[in-house]
């Protein structure tokens, strides 16, 4: 996995301010040097050692975020490996079944008679993509999809994406107990 420029740019960052940091360190301990020699007043040497300290503590801190960042890409990284495993498994598992439902959509959009073209924009809807997108994707004018979507929903009787959608995948979802009571409820109640 690559470095996202965000993440590049914080390296850097810690560089030059730890860079910075480690100058100022050095500039300091030799001033210490320079006025341990000369005798200077000690409040002026604990101002300069306290900068110095402060110097120490902030390439600390910055170590520190460095440390506590690696750790947590790493972590997600991890993370993100595992859902990917996961997608991937369900996808090789859901397989038969969606080659199943393809057919079975395909089936249906061809007793409607849509066209090809009607076909392929009723697949791009299911997707959940817009019309602009479909445009897209179609290398079409949006006004062209918009046409083909209208006469999907002519020839389907439907009003709507969400009818087309809920026409092939309603009966995909199923409520668990405590939904499927209140579904019943509702079906009774209309």
């Amino acid at each position: 996995m690559t470095d996202t420029f965000d993440q590049r740019m914080g390296r850097r960052e810690r560089f030059i301010t730890t860079t910075i940091l480690l100058i100022i360190l050095a500039m300091v301990v030799l001033d210490l040097i320079t006025d341990s020699r000369e005798g200077v007043e000690l409040w002026h040497v604990m101002t300069e050692a306290t900068i110095g300290l402060a110097a120490i503590a902030g390439i600390f801190m910055v170590l520190r975020e460095s440390v506590t960042l690696k750790f947590r890409l790493a972590n997600e990284r991890n993370e993100f490996s595992h859902y990917r495993q996961e997608a991937e498994q369900w996808r090789v598992n859901s397989q038969k079944y969606l080659v199943g439902l393809s057919e079975a959509i395909d089936t249906q959009l061809r007793n409607w008679k849509l066209t090809e073209a009607e076909k392929e924009v009723a697949f791009l809807l299911l997707k959940g993509l817009s019309l602009k997108e479909i445009a897209t994707v179609r290398q079409t004018s949006e006004k062209t999809t918009r046409i083909q979507a209208t006469a999907i929903y002519t020839k389907s009787g439907l009003a709507g994406r969400s009818e087309l959608a809920a026409f092939f995948l309603e009966d995909l979802i199923v409520p668990s107990r405590r939904q499927g009571s209140e579904t019943e409820s509702l079906q009774i109640n209309q």
